[in-house]
């Protein structure tokens, strides 16, 4: 299916499906997590996706002192907040692990108990809340529409949660979920974006969408006024989440596991799920490639449909025809299915996404190839594999430059190497990891060529 624009944040895609972006976007290092035994103490250097792994890990691990997580990029290392009390092992079993620890006041249980509380209590049209391990407290927005008794319903209900569970802000826009009526997907007078390509549990080809697209007609075509191509199998909205199962009419449908982003498209080898300071980029038939960040996780959207629990919140812009359009990291990772959200993509504001993996454990299908198949956590099987892998090229700018990176892949353990970036397109160039690859082949700075770095490096492994 066409994507037709691609405004603003635009992206090239190399071959090898590794996302390069303009001085715009924010790209994920892919630096490998250390295996020296003499650091165990210290944080470690984690892909996202791994630090993704290891967070549920020690979810596990710490039982009731883990209080949540979330992944610094900048400093690319997973922060664990633990309620330690008397008992000190908590984190030196976390550090030991690799992750950074804080030591917070309130316990997740706390928290989950705090949302309860709101769901039961404050659940207005127009109201959303998520946990933020950021700030060890739930966040709570409302939006435009959220006044008189309703706002002092809301206030009066997070005063009521205690001093420092709860923060509430204003959003400037109205929530809403992205269904439009023009380019994409389409039923009647309704238009959404596909999501992935799966396999259904019968073996037949069928996509991932968003639930309100599903139930809104039970046949979507690939043109507006077209024939019907695909027919709803499965849909939930609202409640236990946005998703819905359509499947191709035609059972030889040929249905690849990748996201098309306009002129090229990006390989998706697994589905993962998301952590809070995880960097994102959305695709969707109205505002095209858009990228941001994870703010939130099993988060409780009141829209005037009714409420839907278990979302991603980011601070990605949407906009009307953009429901269902995936999103997914730079190293071919689906995270997520457009839900909804307020704002756009010129003032920006909070956009909801359907987790991948919950939805695909729903509906019984897996990812493209079945590589990520239902439920399936971040990091396993694909990419580099579990041991180390070599990448090597060069920067195109206006002088070629060489950065040292990390191997591209998907794997348990990331692979050495370099990356290579080479300039196609208006913008500046940039790479991946340590050694972006620009013209001057210094990490960060812009290229001095006129296009955006292309990866052409990848890890290669076991």
């Amino acid at each position: 299916m066409s994507h037709k624009r691609i405004p603003k944040r635009k992206a090239a895609i190399a071959a090898g499906g590794v996302v390069a972006l303009g001085a715009a976007a924010i790209l994920l290092p892919n630096a490998n997590a250390s295996q020296d035994a003499a650091s165990d103490a210290a944080p470690r250097t984690l892909k996202a996706a791994d630090a993704s792994q290891l967070a549920a890990r020690l979810a596990g691990a710490l039982g009731d002192a883990f209080a949540g997580s979330y992944y610094d990029a900048g400093g690319r290392q997973l922060v664990v907040n633990v309620v330690a009390g008397d008992n000190d092992n908590v984190i030196v079993q976390a550090e030991r692990a690799g992750a950074k620890v804080r030591e917070v006041r309130n316990s997740l249980a706390a928290l989950r108990t705090g949302a309860q509380t709101l769901r039961s209590e404050a659940a207005v049209p127009g109201t959303a809340w998520a946990v933020d391990p950021r700030t060890n407290k739930i966040l709570v927005t409302a939006d435009r529409t959220v006044t008189g008794g309703d706002w002092d319903r809301l206030e009066s209900t997070v005063k009521g949660l205690g001093s420092g569970i709860a923060d509430v802000k204003r959003s400037k826009g109205t929530f809403k979920t992205f269904l439009s009526g023009g380019d994409a997907i389409f039923a009647g007078g309704a238009r959404c974006s596909a999501g992935f390509n799966v396999t259904a549990g019968d073996g037949t080809p069928a996509f991932l969408t968003a639930g309100h697209c599903g139930v809104a007609a039970a046949q979507w075509s690939d043109s507006q006024g077209g024939r019907p191509i695909a027919t709803v199998d499965q849909a939930t909205f609202p409640g236990a989440g946005d998703f819905a199962l359509v499947k191709y009419d035609d059972p030889a449908t040929q249905a690849p596991s990748e996201v098309n982003v306009g002129q090229q498209t990006v390989a998706i080898s697994q589905a993962a799920d998301a952590a809070v300071g995880l960097q994102v980029f959305r695709m969707g038939s109205t505002t095209g490639l858009n990228n941001g960040q994870v703010t939130g996780v099993d988060a409780t959207v009141n829209y005037p449909e009714g409420t839907v629990t278990g979302l991603i919140q980011t601070d990605v812009c949407a906009e009307p025809g953009d429901s269902g359009g995936s999103l997914f990291t730079q190293d071919g990772l689906a995270i997520g299915l457009t839900s909804g959200g307020s704002g756009d993509c010129t003032v920006g504001g909070e956009t909801f996404f359907q987790p991948v993996t919950t939805a695909l454990q729903a509906v019984g299908a897996t990812l493209g190839d079945g590589a990520g198949g239902a439920g399936a956590g971040a990091g396993a099987g694909q990419g580099a594999g579990d041991q180390a892998g070599q990448g090597a090229g060069d920067g195109a700018g206006d002088q070629a430059g060489q950065g040292a990176g990390a191997g591209a892949g998907a794997g348990d353990q990331a692979g050495a190497g370099q990356e290579a970036g080479a300039g196609q397109g208006p913008g500046a160039g940039q790479g991946v990891g340590g050694g972006n690859a620009d013209g001057s082949g210094k990490a960060g700075a812009p290229g001095s060529g006129d296009g955006l770095g292309r990866i052409v490096g990848s890890g290669g492994g076991d």
